[in-house]
């Protein structure tokens, strides 16, 4: 059974089911080709009769990988869907929960069936694709909008959700942004943005990494240390994006607009270089760490948390499977080149001996160091304004959907929360890991609804004030755990590095 939605550019046909409605497809923006190629979107343009939104629209443009190998990219790619529980209409509003993938270079919002998120949650879920890579955080030299086109999509879709929500169903003035990893990233720079102010009335975070610097080498091999894993800087940008144009033989931006999708592609590492977003514009500022303690960010409710083992899933992917293994051999080299004087200090605070693998020795230290230091930080700048609860997903038998190494025992891997969200195969999932999910949907659909995560029924789960008002989210196991004291951070301060 299908069903027509009026939007602001025409008419949409989406699939009716007993319990939910499903629009997929549907541009929010004009195609961003030709000399629309690294411009701000530009609006959609309508059409007459009835749109086929039965079927999801182009990914954009990304090398194909173990993760997300996607047919039929398309540098037109601005799409997105929309899935309302049956009830949903506009005399009875939904709120409105609108999802940022993560990966800055992989990815599209098809990937995430919001289903029971929607129908269980009773909330209209929106997941979109958004300009990716070189074509989404792109800088150089003259160029207004370096390093933050992708940025801009997402706010395209923002604003779509304001002029065309209530068509179906949702509240445009109760909606929630949220995303996880690359995706809780670009919602804490919407959260900073001032041109999204009044776009969103809350925010969910999940394993961003905002205020996260990185050591050298504990991502990739060889790479030095960097003050922000997920940012860079306008001039960063713009002398990359340079250095590209030299390198395919381009004198301006109007010969590089000329250059093929596959030819673009064909550079090494061009989708990992232009991953992060640009700092210091009239988009973001120049130091979110300063921002964030001046009070400079959306006065709206956060969700905010990690997974209890963030770096395993860094070390199977850009060390075991990547042929450079961590071995009880090199791990004190890893140890000096990431942490130079205070190494030994840290190989006795986690020796080899404590972990099943010297892997799972070395994603401990960084989880620690990197992800939870940055995380509480974070956290703890943003409760001083904003209502704040913050959880730590902790189980540690999640199932696996991305291809780890053989015999790799991540724990709870980055991101290994979202399938607990956006619920897909409960056949892989325990009685007692689907019940945890029900409660996480419940959750979230909650925060989305009221500003506060807490329902009838549910356990409760106070504001964050202090590290040990964290709330752990495992199965059969849903407490407050002392972050701080889970994550060694004492230490961590007392080192200093």
């Amino acid at each position: 059974m299908n069903a027509t939605v009026q939007t602001d550019t025409g008419t949409v046909r989406g699939i009716v089911h007993p319990d939910r409605r499903v629009f997929q497809g549907i541009p929010y923006a004009a195609p961003p080709v030709g000399d629309l190629r690294w411009a701000p979107p530009q609006p959609a343009r309508p059409w007459a009769g009835d749109r086929d939104a039965t079927k999801p629209g182009s990914p954009a443009p990304q090398l194909k990988n173990a993760i997300a190998d996607l047919a039929g990219t398309n540098e037109d790619c601005l799409f997105l869907n929309v899935t309302t529980p049956a009830t949903a209409s506009p005399e009875h509003r939904k709120p409105v929960m609108v999802w940022i993938h993560g990966d800055g270079a992989i990815g599209s919002g098809d990937q995430f069936d919001p289903t029971r998120l929607a129908v269980d949650g009773d909330v209209v879920v929106i997941t979109f694709n958004f300009r990716l890579g070189v074509f989404g955080a792109f800088g150089y030299p003259g160029l207004r909008d370096s390093g933050t086109i992708g940025l801009q999509d997402q706010r395209a879709v923002l604003q779509w959700v304001q002029r065309n929500a209530a068509a179906f169903g949702g509240d445009p003035g109760n909606v929630t942004l949220f995303g996880v990893s690359y995706g809780a990233t670009a919602t804490s720079a919407h959260l900073m943005s001032k041109e999204s102010r009044g776009l969103f009335h809350k925010v969910i975070m999940q394993s961003g990494f905002t205020l996260m610097d990185m050591p050298a080498g504990v991502v990739y091999p060889g790479i030095p240390a960097l003050p922000w894993y997920g940012w860079t800087t306008t001039s960063a940008a713009e002398a990359q994006g340079a250095a590209l144009a030299e390198q395919l033989g381009c004198k301006d931006l109007a010969s590089l607009r000329a250059i093929p999708v596959d030819e673009l592609l064909a550079v090494p590492q061009v989708m990992n270089i232009f991953q992060p977003y640009a700092l210091g514009n009239d988009q973001l500022p120049a130091d979110p760490a300063e921002a964030l303690g001046a009070g400079e960010f959306a006065d709206v409710p956060v969700l905010s948390g990690t997974t209890r083992d963030e770096h395993t899933t860094f070390v199977a992917f850009f060390r075991e499977l990547a042929g450079s293994p961590v071995t009880a051999t090199n791990y004190p080299e890893l140890l000096q080149t990431a942490f130079g004087d205070e190494a030994a200090r840290i190989g006795a605070e986690y020796p080899l001996q404590d972990y099943p693998t010297p892997a799972l020795a070395w994603a401990s230290v960084v989880t620690d160091r990197m992800w939870a230091r940055a995380q509480l930080r974070q956290n703890q700048l943003l409760s001083a304004k904003n209502p704040l609860w913050f959880y730590e997903f902790a189980d540690r038998g999640a199932p696996l959907d991305i291809p780890f190494p053989p015999g790799f025992r991540p724990g709870a891997w980055h991101a290994g929360d979202v399938q607990y969200v956006f619920r897909t195969d409960e056949n892989a999932m325990t009685e007692a890991q689907v019940a945890l999910s029900d409660t996480m949907i419940r959750y979230w659909a909650t925060f989305a609804r009221h500003g506060d995560p807490n329902g009838a029924g549910l356990p409760e789960w106070s504001r964050f004030t202090t590290p040990d008002t964290v709330l752990s989210l495992a199965p059969d196991a849903i407490h407050p755990v002392d972050y701080a004291q889970e994550h060694r951070l004492a230490f961590w301060t007392q080192i200093g590095v």
